[in-house]
């Protein structure tokens, strides 16, 4: 359910935002809604920074950097909701994330099926997304 709520800072952090779901900001945002952030992230950062790349090295207009601008404040907005406690955590994280979902990049839009090796790579990463992300609750 969306609701609004005014940002306000509690408990040593900004608690509150535009329309977000009513959970998104705790610490119970279960492992399925933190995958979507990620990937949902994950998205926006590679969109964003594609649409540099296609100005710089492909000779399209410079009015992609338009969106590819507002991709890349999505990207920040959405990593923020992260379920960790720290930023350093999330970000750590969530770079599992960003090399599983860079390989289906080049794949789905680029047309370049990602090597094994590739596959291994993030297959490792993402393990070691979830034990940076989870593992703090057992440490």
């Amino acid at each position: 359910m969306l609701q609004y709520r005014a940002p306000s800072f509690c408990n040593g952090r900004w608690e509150g935002a535009f329309f977000i779901w009513d959970n998104l900001l705790t610490s119970e945002v279960n492992f399925m809604s933190a995958i979507l952030i990620y990937i949902a992230a994950a998205v926006a950062e590679i969109a964003g920074c594609f649409a540099f790349w296609a100005w710089l090295r492909l000779g399209k207009s410079i009015f992609w950097l338009i969106p590819g601008s507002a991709a890349l404040m999505m990207f920040a907005l959405l990593l923020s909701f992260s379920p960790a406690a720290f930023a350093g955590r999330a970000f750590a994280a969530y770079g599992g994330v960003y090399i599983a979902a860079s390989l289906g990049w080049l794949w789905l839009i680029e047309g370049h099926r990602p090597l094994l090796s590739d596959f291994f790579g993030a297959a490792v990463t993402l393990a070691g997304a979830g034990i940076i992300l989870y593992g703090a609750r057992f440490g």
